[in-house]
């Protein structure tokens, strides 16, 4: 009995998989509004009434892979040594996370960027579909740290970069404003919310 629940969950974790490939293969190609309930079916070779037993949107489908890959970060950031400091993790980790998280292809995440963009809805979806991961995130910093997770702000303010950093370097590689890559690109962003935005600093007197 075990076995045969265990099969029929690697089944429909497969599928559901298949299907959101699929969803952002479609996306990618041909752009948001290819991906429908019925064209994502015809692709893996179900029926779109399945596709709808998976998935609520079609912003749900092409994103979950992606968010998948990023639950990998908690794991990833509970792996470090237990007294490396939470900013070494977050430096260690996170370059060549957001490369696993997005996908290699680099025209891929400028499509994602893109449909982001111009879609509310698949803003929308993103940021309540990764709020859970952050939440996660902050239980890790919290047990690395000692902090309270229901008193401390701190592990909430931590969490919180990963996905803030993955914003921001998105868009500023998207708009054609460096030529350096996203792994070197969350490197430096690290670095400057580690030692504080000059930014955010006082201008000197002059």
């Amino acid at each position: 009995m075990t076995s045969d629940v265990g099969l029929r969950e690697r089944k429909k974790r497969a599928t559901r998989a298949a299907l959101s490939h699929a969803a952002w293969s479609l996306m990618v190609e041909r752009g948001i509004d290819a991906v429908t309930a019925e064209s994502v079916a015809a692709t893996v070779d179900v029926s779109p009434r399945t596709f709808r037993n998976y998935f609520a949107s079609r912003e749900e489908a092409v994103l979950d892979g992606i968010v998948q890959r990023a639950s990998g970060l908690v794991d990833a950031l509970r792996a470090r040594p237990a007294g490396e400091p939470v900013w070494d993790s977050l430096a260690h980790v996170l370059p060549g996370a957001i490369m696993k998280v997005l996908g290699e292809r680099e025209t891929d995440i400028a499509a994602l960027v893109r449909v982001s963009a111009e879609n509310p809805e698949m803003l929308a979806r993103q940021l309540t579909a990764f709020a859970r991961v952050e939440r996660l995130l902050a239980e890790v910093i919290a047990e690395r740290t000692g902090a309270d997770l229901d008193r401390d702000l701190a592990p909430h303010l931590l969490a919180a970069v990963p996905g803030a950093t993955m914003r921001a370097v998105l868009t500023f590689w998207a708009d054609g404003a460096t030529d350096a890559s996203l792994p070197d690109l969350v490197r430096r962003s690290i670095a400057q919310l580690r030692e504080g935005l000059p930014l955010g600093r006082a201008a000197p007197e002059t």
